[in-house]
């Protein structure tokens, strides 16, 4: 069975290099593997370090981008019966993350999987705790709901065929589509064991266009959410009040406190800006979304 791993780039070559060296180390199994590069304007090295991996390049201009678009593109350019997904940034924790993330797929169990995230020793304190939030210890395949992300995901081609990524979200591609798959009865499963190092390299305005972003994205997924100013400074002192918690408990409060605060304002502005036009929702779904803890 053929894997294709599709990987979206935009001056990756920081750690693109050790994300295919990785890949071709993989303990496959049953598999094969292929590795399809989507490319959309790099000028860093990206491309030569893709051509020396043997990757498959197509490329999507700036003005045709989309996160949706760009996958799609990337999946019909591949041949695999099982798509993975995985940003350009991220590199797998050990040589059996390719195999275990599919195997759920190729074994029939559900449709759509997608993997564990960790920070790097670079990584915003803050962002690690949000990882820490959405990707435990525990996998579940199936589970229940529709949340998944891309950054470390695969998905069978027939159901990419059949419901594609929303090629006009500015965001969330991936819960869009597993919403759409779910709720026609398919399955997604949340595999813990098929780990990914996630390095964001972000200043802090790219931080809160980022959470803006999948904010307005989101109302297209979950219309009925609405955070509301108070909401917002809610959040944020108590993110950075529970964050400062966990820091001085880990000896590095002093080191991480003023990022702390960085971050969970962009985070938290970003998120209203893009989210404040839309309807209300409960204070419990909302906080469940939102919440740091």
């Amino acid at each position: 069975m053929l894997i294709s791993v599709v990987i979206r780039t935009l001056n990756e070559a920081r750690y693109l290099g050790e994300l295919l060296e990785s890949i071709h180390g993989q303990d496959l199994g049953r598999f094969r593997v292929e590795v399809v590069v989507i490319d959309s304007g790099s000028t860093d090295g990206t491309l030569e370090i893709a051509q020396r991996h043997g990757c498959v390049i197509t490329h999507i201009t700036r003005e045709q981008f989309s996160f949706g678009r760009s996958l799609n593109m990337g999946c019909e350019v591949a041949s695999g019966d099982i798509l993975v997904l995985v940003s350009g940034h991220c590199v797998p924790r050990d040589e059996h993350w390719l195999r275990l993330l599919c195997d759920p797929i190729a074994n029939g169990l559900v449709d759509y999987t997608y993997g564990r995230q960790f920070g790097g020793a670079e990584s915003h304190f803050s962002e690690c705790r949000i990882f820490g939030k959405y990707f435990p210890e525990a996998s579940a395949v199936p589970q229940e709901g529709f949340f998944c992300n891309n950054a470390n995901s695969a998905i069978s081609r027939a159901a990419w065929a059949t419901y594609r990524f929303d090629e006009d979200v500015t965001g969330l591609e991936d819960m869009e589509l597993a919403q759409r798959l779910c709720r026609s009865g398919g399955k997604v499963g949340y595999v813990a064991e098929a780990g990914v190092y996630h390095y964001h390299a972000e200043s802090w305005p790219q931080v809160r266009r980022r959470f803006e972003r999948e904010a307005l994205a989101l109302q297209k997924i979950m219309p009925q959410i609405h955070v509301r100013r108070r909401d917002t400074v809610r959040y944020i002192c108590s993110s950075i009040w529970q964050d400062w918690k966990a820091a001085w408990g880990e000896g590095a409060w002093l080191r991480h406190a003023l990022g702390i605060m960085r971050y969970r304002f962009c985070q938290y502005t970003g998120s209203f800006m893009g989210n404040h036009e839309h309807r209300k929702l409960s204070h419990a779904e909302k906080d469940k979304y939102f919440y740091p803890s």
